[in-house]
């Protein structure tokens, strides 16, 4: 399952919900990115921090399921960590940006054991105003860089059709229970 939409609209915490309360059968995809780790992020844990040219070595060697650049910064999920939480035997979530999902859904399609297994969310701002205000609230960008991720999300809001589901955030409760109820239904 992949949980997608512009940033700041909750996707992390609704992730972080769902791998909490569903641990035994659930594991969270850690992806790999260059950008620096905010306050509390730990390596390996909320991402795998790689300098730009770990990454761009990574990429030549086709270790990258997928990978894109988000607001500057390169994103892409290690083809190992994919084939780690199979061999577990545990359904995976993916906390990804919307040409990740992209990448993700055509990868899918053409490989045979993979196909039909992806379902897609798009978690959509009731508007953009209150994602500015969420951006704002959560502090972890300066003017410039909220100012970059609203002008992302305005491109990446058009695209909520393809997606499997689209739910319109309201608040951190409803957004989880619809989210969990989707989950149950998918598991």
């Amino acid at each position: 399952m992949a949980i997608s939409g512009p940033a700041a609209v909750g996707k992390t915490t609704l992730c972080e919900r769902l791998i909490d309360e569903f641990k035994d059968s659930l594991s969270r995809l850690i992806t790999a990115t260059t950008r620096p780790p905010r306050f509390g992020e730990k390596e390996g844990v909320d991402y795998y921090f790689l300098s730009k040219s770990e990454f761009d070595q990574k990429l030549e060697q086709g270790e990258f399921l997928e990978h894109e650049i988000i607001h500057g910064n390169k994103y892409g999920v290690l083809k190992k960590t994919v084939l780690e939480a199979q061999s577990r035997g545990v359904n995976i979530l993916l906390n990804i940006d919307v040409n990740g999902a992209e990448s993700l859904r055509n990868f899918c399609a053409i490989n045979e054991s993979l196909r039909g297994c992806l379902k897609t969310i798009f978690i959509r701002p009731k508007s953009l105003k209150e994602l500015e205000k969420r951006m704002h609230k959560r502090a972890t960008e300066d003017a410039q860089q909220r100012q970059t991720r609203l002008e992302n999300a305005k491109s990446e809001l058009e695209r909520d059709h393809e997606f499997d589901f689209i739910l319109e955030s309201t608040d951190k409760e409803s957004d989880y229970q619809r989210v969990r109820s989707l989950y149950l239904t998918l598991d």
